[in-house]
């Protein structure tokens, strides 16, 4: 086991290294590049689709607006409370100013995922849309590139289980263990029924739970945010200056932090960053290829807006708390972390609040994930492996809540990162073809929108 453990530590260390940090940034400022910086141009233009998305439009399972809640309810998760912890814990301050960069480029790249999803989507034996980089690849890129769908399709299927099932289950117990003092087996097994009750009914009914949950909690954790950065308004002039000279400079050691080289600041930034809004991952085109949209582009404008909802706000927000209180020179690290930035701020409800907050987030990302891997295995397995991989998928919550996930979190987190390699070389191939669609959306006035689902002419 020891062995195994090191192959797959290693190969973490490559996956996640420098390399993969410049191919996600590299064809995100591309893609951005092409579509000449439209999707930072027109967020305004997105949150106007988002608001009229809220029925739907055309054909597909959810509105265009509970496709981006469900794609939200997979990234909004312990990424936004943990992950940003991580980044300022090892990187300092400065990474924070880094994963603003990564959402900058990735807003282009979540975009043109989007686009391809709807453009390149089909409908499966029980009549419903699916899409993904699977398809898009089969569809837009024919025959000769069959084999990276499955690849793409064979590692979503099984870094679900780790990254979006027992890793949240996990997260989700450990944390009412030791905020609540509730039995682990008893959070096993009430996640267990909550997620029955919903991913049986599949995406339609995962829409619609996530169409409600979501933003209650997102505007939940932002008021709360807000309040936190509020008590400590007179630092965050300080907390900005500091994410902005540590981004380019050394950060220096102060109190239980280290200090941490520039490297360090733009590496954590851009993994913690790309972790969190999981753009060039390939996750969330599956969850947008099943909107009702009127057309490719309009769900790109929407889809764009996950990432920047996720890292530009949510981030933003738990990254100053922890920079304006003070926390970030504490010692600690991760969750606890940015527990201990909002006690400081909010004292004997700061704690309880987070550990509310990471069990919703992480019950919405089991949600989401759920659907991500279903698509994935229906690809490869066909429609008669859903309701089993449904069974399998609540059966080992149960698992991912009692056990120790030290190698399931390693091995999930490995196959996570692969699953962006054949998404990015795809949106590189097919960037041709989202900026044509997009050229001809906005010379004609948004009005030359076809519905997708058609193969590639």
């Amino acid at each position: 086991m020891e062995a195994l453990n090191s192959i797959v530590g290693a190969i973490n260390g490559v996956v996640w290294g420098p390399m993969m940090l410049v191919l996600i940034l590299g064809v995100g400022f591309f893609l951005q590049v092409g579509l000449k910086f439209m999707p930072i141009l027109r967020i305004g233009t997105g949150f106007s689709l988002l608001f009229k998305g809220r029925e739907g439009q055309g054909e597909g399972q959810i509105s265009p607006f509970n496709a981006l809640m469900t794609s939200l309810s997979a990234t909004i998760g312990t990424g936004n409370i943990a992950g940003v912890a991580t980044a300022v814990f090892l990187g300092g301050p400065g990474a924070l100013f880094w994963m603003w960069m990564t959402a900058l480029v990735g807003m282009a790249t979540k975009y043109a995922e989007a686009v391809c999803a709807v453009k390149y989507r089909e409908k499966d034996e029980l009549g419903n849309y699916v899409g993904g980089p699977m398809y898009y690849i089969k569809n837009g890129l024919g025959a000769k590139w069959a084999w990276l769908g499955v690849a793409f399709a064979l590692f979503g299927a099984v870094a679900a289980f780790g990254i979006g099932n027992g890793v949240q289950a996990n997260g989700v117990a450990q944390v009412l263990e030791a905020n609540f003092g509730l039995n682990t087996s008893v959070t096993g097994v009430v996640l267990m029924v909550l997620t029955a009750a919903v991913i049986l009914g599949g995406i339609t009914r995962i829409g619609a739970v996530a169409g409600k949950l979501v933003p209650f909690m997102a505007v939940a954790y932002i008021i709360a945010g807000l309040l936190v950065l509020l008590i400590n308004i007179g630092n965050i002039g300080h907390a900005l200056s500091l994410v902005f000279t540590y981004a380019f400079s050394p950060s220096a050691a102060e109190g239980g932090f280290a200090g941490a080289a520039v490297w360090a600041a733009i590496r954590f930034g851009v993994a913690r960053g790309v972790f969190s809004n999981e753009a060039g991952l390939g996750s969330a085109p599956i969850a947008h290829a099943a909107a009702e949209t009127k057309g490719p582009v309009n769900q790109g404008l929407i889809a764009m807006l996950g990432t920047f909802i996720d890292t530009i706000i949510v981030c933003s927000i738990t990254g100053l708390a922890i920079i304006a209180s003070g926390a970030w020179t504490s010692g600690e690290s991760g969750a606890a972390l940015t527990s201990h930035a909002f006690e400081l701020s909010l004292p004997g409800i700061g704690g309880y609040l987070i550990a509310i907050a990471l069990s919703i987030f992480a019950f919405t990302t089991i949600l989401g994930w759920s659907f991500y891997g279903e698509k994935c295995v229906e690809f490869l397995l066909g429609v008669k492996s859903l309701m089993p991989y449904r069974v399998l998928w609540i059966v080992m919550i149960y698992f991912g809540a009692t056990a120790d996930l030290g190698f399931i979190w390693l091995l999930a987190d490995t196959l996570n990162a692969m699953m962006a390699i054949p998404n990015l070389i795809a949106l590189a191939l097919l960037s041709p073809i989202v900026f044509k669609l997009t050229k001809e959306f906005f010379a004609s006035g948004g009005k030359s929108e076809e519905p997708g689902g058609t193969p590639a002419e």
